[in-house]
């Protein structure tokens, strides 16, 4: 609205509306790969019970996987790296949007998401992936060294240092208890009881702890231990106005436990002396797996090396565990889960790095048998 002159009335200007730009997304589709075979590869599922993967997109296959406990995703980088990537970080987004979202529908409060990717194509997915319930846990840096560049980085041409990072994100699933988050649904069942709040305190057998931790509204607010949730919740149920009883349940039959409680965690476990910066070569020599065997050309340009994937699923994983890795590539995440006496599920869309990740797997079996 503009001024208008004395004792007129204003007169309405209306903004030019730009036209809607359409944005088309980017593949590569007719940018060749290193190494592509025209033979199909010899089957497009395997399985013996312990690890599943399949040649097909993950969309099409996350309903038929057991529940995970862990997901390794090193999917989409930005950079026109496989059939069907996006040319730049804009189009990422869209891209993993409907795999965040199929995460969320299977994951649980156990469910760590592993999110390998450049730091510009993980900002950019970020945000689809804090509005599907993930909360951001920590960022880990892949130093791959001086020698992935080799000194051949012309900086006054790309006016930048050179890149030899990669990162690997740590997300948990965000608990809830009755679609409440845990420390709302705490303080709420304990106010139900009709309790003084400080009691909590005489509750769990603390001098302060229960109201200053397990109780807090704020960033101060501590995941209580199972020991001291069964404290809390038997005091509750015993001392607690009748009428409102069970306190501290689920299902509203019968409260929780303990052991109940300790599942609205995800386990972890950090390794002595192992920090968020992984300083570590890129990958050479006989891991790499290529097209004839040791020599030919490398089959996957972003291979993964198997001792950062057993890292990440050993810390985040409990006997039992599942883990999905829905961009297969060469299965490295599968081959980890394995070694952990792990069952996985995996998918990759590329017949090539299909044919080669089966010829990975199938070998890992046999080894398995040998031993």
């Amino acid at each position: 609205m503009t001024d208008a002159p004395e004792g007129n009335a204003p007169t309405e200007i209306e903004e030019p509306v730009p036209a809607a730009r359409r944005r088309e997304p980017t593949s590569t589709v007719g940018r060749g790969k290193a190494v592509t075979r025209t033979e199909a590869p010899a089957t497009d599922r395997w399985t013996d019970g312990r690890t599943t993967i399949a040649l097909a997109d993950s969309l099409s296959q996350y309903e038929s996987w057991e529940t995970p406990g862990c997901i390794v995703s090193d999917g989409a980088y930005g950079v026109l790296g496989f059939e069907g990537d996006t040319s730049d970080h804009t189009g990422m987004p869209e891209w993993y949007e409907p795999h965040v979202a199929a995460w969320s529908r299977r994951a649980t409060a156990q469910t760590v998401l592993w999110f390998w990717n450049s730091e510009i194509g993980w900002a950019s997915v970020h945000p689809v992936l804090e509005r599907h319930g993930w909360r951001y846990v920590n960022a880990n840096i892949w130093d791959k060294g001086l020698g992935h560049i080799a000194g051949n980085v012309n900086t006054a041409k790309i006016r930048r240092f050179p890149v030899v990072s990669e990162v690997c994100v740590q997300y948990v699933f965000e608990p809830r208890i009755n679609g409440k988050l845990l420390k709302h649904w705490l303080l709420e069942e304990w106010k139900r009881t009709g309790l003084p709040v400080r009691e909590a305190n005489r509750a769990c057998g603390v001098a302060d702890a229960a109201v200053r931790k397990y109780l807090d509204q704020g960033h101060l607010w501590y995941w209580m231990p199972p020991e001291k949730f069964q404290m809390m919740a038997d005091y509750a149920n015993e001392h607690g106005r009748p009428e409102g009883r069970p306190y501290f349940s689920q299902d509203g039959v019968a409260p929780m436990t303990g052991s109940d409680w300790a599942l609205t965690r995800s386990p972890f476990n950090c390794p002595h002396g192992v920090t968020n910066v992984w300083q570590r070569p890129a990958l050479r020599g006989d891991e790499r797996i290529k097209a004839n065997g040791t020599s030919g050309k490398a089959v996957h340009l972003n291979q993964k090396p198997l001792d950062l994937m057993h890292r990440i699923v050993s810390a985040s994983t409990a006997p039992g565990s599942v883990v999905w890795e829905p961009f297969g590539g060469l299965f490295t995440a599968s081959v980890a889960a394995r070694r952990l006496g792990l069952r996985s599920f995996a998918a990759e869309i590329d017949p090539t790095y299909f044919h080669y990740g089966l010829e990975r797997i199938t070998q890992e079996a046999c080894q398995d048998h040998l031993l």
